[in-house]
């Protein structure tokens, strides 16, 4: 497991109720890596909180994460 998605699945689930429901797929490309976050319908308010501050917070964590890596990273959450 890379460490990106090992950070995006760990933040998730100290966010939500349902921490067992917290999946998370990685497609890696030559530059860009995408990390798809699917939690608990219950709990997507919580994951991307007020105006999409925690979203926002946790793509930025994520980008800065990749970018020492030399690449860049989107995280999608998916409904």
């Amino acid at each position: 497991m890379s460490a990106l998605k090992e950070m995006v699945e760990c933040v998730a689930k100290k966010l939500v109720d349902n921490p067992d429901a917290v999946y998370v797929v990685e497609t890696e490309g030559e530059r860009t890596i995408i990390i798809e976050l699917k939690v608990d319908p219950k709990d997507l308010g919580k994951v991307i909180g007020r105006q999409g501050r925690t979203a926002k917070a946790l793509r930025t964590l994520l980008s800065a994460a990749a970018t020492k890596i030399g690449k860049r990273a989107v995280l999608e959450i998916i409904e």
